[in-house]
């Protein structure tokens, strides 16, 4: 069986990244992005509408990496701090040794392979030091380009599911893409 321990806290970087552990610090910036309904629009969680809903959000992922429940790191550029978006297991599947990984980022830093550097270097946690042997990833079907990025990564879509999540007051359907260790 997985056993998931997040302490010391492992801090990952890339060649543009830093991806560490999210702070209370994080707070105005992260409420600029969870309060962009264009952003928001496919992540199933409520639009932020008053920076408390935030610090009640850190509050709960710090609390999950806690336990070695779940992991989400901050992503940031590397000579600048500021949290531009954020990347993380927030399911584990421990009998499985599968893991649920999710993913955002601030529309200034769309299109420039930011998230797709970030994911890398999650993924490559994940198989390597947590000993996954897949990784998934579910999507609002509306979402392409959250699409595009799992199919240029390496991931396959695996199933559909109708009226799968429930998301600003309607059912949504969903895809559910995998990456296997083997692949």
């Amino acid at each position: 069986m997985l056993v998931p321990n997040f302490n010391p806290f492992p801090v990952l970087e890339t060649k543009r990244l830093v991806l560490r552990r999210p702070v209370m610090a994080d707070v105005d910036e992260m409420f600029i992005y969870r309060s962009d309904k264009m952003l928001m629009q496919y992540i199933p969680h409520r639009l932020a509408t008053q920076k408390q809903q935030v610090v009640e959000m850190l509050r709960f992922i710090n609390n999950l990496i806690d336990k070695n429940e779940g992991i989400n790191w901050a992503i940031t550029l590397k000579g600048n701090d500021i949290i531009i978006g954020m990347v993380g297991y927030v399911h584990f599947f421990t009998d499985d040794y599968r893991a649920e990984i999710g993913y955002m980022l601030h529309t200034p830093y769309h299109g420039k392979g930011i998230i797709h550097e970030a994911m890398k270097a999650a993924m490559d946690y994940g198989f390597n030091v947590l000993k996954l042997h897949s990784i998934e990833a579910i999507v609002n079907c509306e979402n392409v380009p959250s699409k595009k990025v799992l199919e240029r990564i390496g991931f396959s879509k695996d199933a559909f599911f109708k009226d799968y999540l429930f998301h600003d007051g309607k059912f949504i359907d969903a895809n559910v893409y995998s990456f296997v260790k083997s692949e």
